[in-house]
C-alpha cells in the first residue's frame, strides 16, 4: 500500500530576539509534515500495527529528511506529532508515529539516538499541535526541553492524518536553567 498525500507542509521559524536580547546563534525550528489520507477504515479494527509497519518507513522518508534539510544545519533537538481528522482515532496517529520504521528514518538523518518525544490527538482543521522536543542524544539536557506549536488552517480534513517531524538547531532561546539534577546536588 502506498501513502496517499494531499499536501506537504514545511515551515521554518527563526527567533532572533528574546525578551529584547539577541539570540546567538539564531534559534531555528523546522517543521516538515505530510497530510495523508487516513489508511485505516473509519470502523474499529483491532490490528493497527501491521499497516503501520507497512507504511512507517514511507511516511518517515516523506517528512524526516525534509525536516533536517529545511533546518539547514545540525539538529540538536527533535520531536514528532500526528493530528488525526475527526473521522479517525487518536490510535491511528499513534500507530503511525510510534513505529520504529517511521522514527528510525528521522533519528538516522538527524544523527540522533534518543526516542523522539511525541504528541498526538484528534482535531478539527486548523487545530494547533503542541509538539514536545528534546535533545537528540541526551533527553536529560534540560536546555533543550521545549514545546513548539504548529497550526495549518485546512489540516486535517475528517479522513486525514497530519504527520509532522520537528527539528531545532539549539536549545531554548536564552536557556539558563541549571543542568538536570543540579538542585539536588547540595542536599
Amino acid at each position: 500500500m502506498r501513502v496517499r498525500v494531499r499536501k506537504m507542509i514545511k515551515q521554518l521559524d527563526e527567533t532572533r530576539l528574546e525578551n529584547g536580547r539577541a539570540v546567538d546563534p539564531v534559534h531555528r525550528v523546522a517543521f516538515a509534515g505530510a497530510v495523508i489520507e487516513n489508511p485505516y477504515p473509519s470502523e474499529y479494527v483491532q490490528d493497527l500495527v501491521t499497516l503501520a509497519d507497512e507504511l512507517g518507513e514511507e511516511i518517515g522518508e516523506l517528512v524526516g529528511p525534509a525536516c533536517v534539510e529545511l533546518l539547514g544545519g545540525e539538529v540538536e533537538a527533535f520531536g514528532k506529532a500526528a493530528l488525526v481528522g475527526i473521522e479517525g482515532e487518536v490510535e491511528h496517529g499513534s500507530a503511525l508515529i510510534h513505529n520504529l520504521r517511521f522514527g528510525n528514518v528521522f533519528r538516522s538523518v538527524a544523527d540522533g539516538t534518543e526516542l523522539l518525544p511525541a504528541a498526538e490527538k484528534v482535531g478539527l482543521p486548523g487545530s494547533p499541535m503542541d509538539i514536545p522536543i528534546k535533545h537528540k542524544k541526551d533527553a536529560k539536557t534540560r536546555s533543550h526541553h521545549q514545546t513548539v506549536t504548529l497550526q495549518v488552517a485546512d489540516v486535517p480534513r475528517p479522513r486525514e492524518i497530519f504527520v509532522v517531524c520537528v527539528a531545532a538547531n539549539a536549545g531554548r532561546p536564552l536557556a539558563r536553567l541549571a543542568a538536570f539534577g543540579a538542585e539536588t546536588q547540595n542536599q
